[in-house]
């Protein structure tokens, strides 16, 4: 079966029912290995690598990403991870002493605190638009997230898919609307490269930053920014190096200034060509449909065992290859590591705001099984321990 043989790809230890591929991702076999020859060629000739040879492998992979895309190759650069790019944009951004960036209460913990960093020092404000559960419909979400909008918004910052609640937010309707009142706007899509089609030249947006080393599967530390030509002479870079007055400057001060930061081994970067042609040699548009009917047929499943309310109203919106449901319990972490070293079972228990969701990830070596493994295991602690309340 296609799904067996998938699984047969991934370097993922036997015997964990791993369902939380959407913290770092894993790599399968065939893009590892790539990797480990991009790292032997470093080592074997440090210097043509670095200076010759990886700059023209750079140049090839970020055509590649830029394809899978949708954008100009310049417009894109690598960066480790996609805080590193919210890092450059919120650093960079001129913002003035009573500016706001709207965004809303479900964002990644490191992004709330980088854009609270730099908005503190620039003496902007930092709106985290309150989202009331359950949510509707995609109308509900825009009308709730559209109310923290005021005369000195700025920059409106937003998730393309949520970490913690697993949400696909209607980012294309939201970057619409701020682009008619004249609004920067910046994309967080840690997880969504890979998990659905990503088109950046009929999104409109100014920025967007994403993980290859999520649902795209290259090895960890593999990330891009994509920067709107006429706004990347906003971006400061966040290490000044060679780049800056290079003697031999190129075509393009953005990727002079941010594509090669000092002495670092950027091997998962060029990955990317692997990955996708991983992805296309196994037809993965169907399989993180089938993936996400798996994710989307066992939400109110769970639900209805831990008897807690939806997050939303509508799976079809809001549920791609991440499902989140809340969890009553005062000891999360407790739960967490229970889960790991009784049952075997790789899955965050997190706290957001005054929320604890448990969130399960779907990918193409995960089955039906899994998730029957994760609900029995439930069921077992309920009946058996007191860190889940019902």
């Amino acid at each position: 079966m296609q799904s067996n043989y998938l699984k047969s790809q991934f370097l993922l230890k036997e015997g964990i029912t791993y369902l939380n591929f959407g913290a770092f991702g894993a790599c399968p076999k065939p893009v590892f290995e790539r990797y480990q020859q991009y790292q032997l060629e470093l080592e074997q000739e440090p210097t043509q690598f670095i200076t010759v040879n990886g700059l023209q492998y750079l140049r090839q992979s970020r055509e590649a990403l830029a394809a899978f895309l949708n954008c100009n190759s310049d417009d894109v650069v690598y960066v480790t991870n996609p805080s590193y790019g919210v890092n450059i944009v919120a650093k960079s951004f001129p913002l003035k002493e009573g500016d706001e960036v709207l965004t809303s209460n479900l964002e990644y913990g490191a992004c709330d605190r980088t854009w609270s960093y730099y908005c503190e020092k620039k003496g902007a404000k930092y709106v985290r638009q309150e989202i009331k559960f359950p949510i509707q419909s995609k109308e509900d979400f825009i009308e709730q997230f559209l109310n923290g909008l005021t005369s000195k918004t700025r920059i409106v910052f937003l998730s393309h898919i949520t970490s913690s609640t697993g949400l696909r937010l209607p980012i294309e309707e939201i970057c619409a609307i701020a682009k008619q009142k004249g609004l920067i706007t910046f994309v967080d899509g840690a997880h969504a490269p890979g998990q659905l089609p990503i088109n950046l030249g009929t999104l409109n947006v100014d920025f967007y930053t994403g993980a290859c080393h999520k649902w795209m599967l290259t090895p960890k530390g593999s990330s891009f920014l994509y920067v709107k030509k006429e706004l990347q002479n906003l971006c400061d870079p966040l290490l000044i190096s060679w780049g800056y007055k290079s003697a031999r400057p190129s075509h393009s001060q953005f990727l002079d200034y941010h594509q090669l930061q000092g002495t670092r081994d950027f091997s998962a970067f060029l990955t990317v060509p692997a990955a996708i042609g991983f992805m296309k040699e196994n037809n993965w548009s169907e399989v993180a449909q089938n993936c996400r009917a798996i994710a989307m047929s066992n939400a109110d499943r769970f639900r209805d065992l831990l008897k807690t309310e939806p997050l939303h109203n509508s799976k079809g919106d809001f549920i791609f290859q991440m499902c989140s449901t809340l969890i009553k319990t005062k000891q999360p972490e407790q739960l967490h590591q229970l889960l790991f070293v009784k049952y075997n079972i790789e899955i965050p228990v997190m706290q957001h705001n005054n929320m604890t969701l448990l969130r399960y990830s779907i990918q193409a070596f995960n089955s039906q099984q899994d998730l029957d493994i994760l609900y029995n295991a439930l069921e077992d602690i309920i009946k058996t321990t007191n860190l889940v309340d019902l």
